[in-house]
């Protein structure tokens, strides 16, 4: 039974934190460390980010559907000026950067990445970024203005989100917006672009690591619980998400970040936490 409850607070917690920028992958990290149950692991993590990306699958459908749809009937026509199809393509080529990077240090993100002072320090640095890109830039451009360019500038401040910390909403949109993006469409292509690459980096975690995720009936139990919570209570994030940003800057998110990272150096600097 416990855990199970652990596997259900972990799954409110990736579902809450993955689609807000404040970076699920730093509480996961360290909410578990105020009950003394250790890193869970960047495998673990990974898996249950499954079933958010599921919520975003669930809430996309249609614009999936319509992009899947044009991308087909494009191939058959030879001609790729759809806006769907682009906007398909753009997803593929913003994915590239953090598929490369991510295998390239993918030893790193495992160990020296997953160190608190890291994600705490993270945290603080790219909540300044936010805010420099929430405040400062014209948000005037649509997804459909979009180019090649600016999907692969994207996709590269996604692959920024691999440092733990950094958040891989907070780091898209505020790529997003450096590219001028109006701030629902901003939300929208991050929430997209995140697709390919955690499921691609989710299946890889659960194959690779497959014998220590699934050793026992209670570890795939409780994983199975922690993504299906996650996915559950991601929709409702996702949807809060792009209601929020619709009339409100990120500002409120920036100064959680900032009490958050600092909050957690302290703990570590008292011996209240362990790294």
């Amino acid at each position: 039974m416990e855990e199970i409850l652990k596997a259900v607070l972990l799954g409110v917690v990736q579902g809450l934190t993955e689609f807000l920028p404040i970076s699920s992958t730093a509480h996961l990290r360290i909410i578990p460390s105020f009950f003394g149950w250790g890193d869970i692991g960047a495998s673990y993590t990974a898996v249950i980010q499954v079933g958010t990306m599921i919520a975003i699958i669930v809430y996309f459908w249609k614009d999936l559907m319509k992009m899947f749809l044009s991308f087909y009937a494009s191939i058959k026509s030879r001609d790729y000026k759809s806006k769907d199809t682009r906007l398909l393509i753009l997803i593929i080529a913003g994915t590239i950067p953090i598929v490369i990077c991510g295998f390239l240090f993918k030893d790193i993100i495992r160990h020296q990445f997953r160190n608190m002072y890291v994600m705490a320090s993270s945290l603080i640095f790219f909540s300044i970024v936010l805010f420099a890109a929430d405040r400062f830039t014209k948000k005037t451009v649509t997804m459909d203005k979009l180019k090649m360019s600016d999907g692969l500038f994207i996709g590269f401040f996604q692959a920024l989100a691999l440092i733990p910390g950094a958040s891989r909403s907070g780091s898209t949109i505020s790529g997003s917006f450096f590219r001028n993006m109006t701030r629902e469409d901003a939300a929208r292509f991050s929430f997209l672009l995140s697709i390919p690459a955690v499921l691609l980096s989710g299946m890889y975690e659960l194959f690779s690591q497959r014998a220590t995720l699934l050793s026992g009936d209670s570890a795939i139990l409780s994983l199975v619980v922690a993504t299906v919570v996650s996915g559950i209570v991601g929709y409702w994030s996702i949807w809060f998400l792009m209601e929020y940003i619709k009339k409100h800057s990120l500002t409120l998110f920036v100064v959680y970040r900032i009490l958050f990272g600092i909050l957690i150096i302290v703990l570590l600097t008292m011996n209240v936490i362990s790294n």
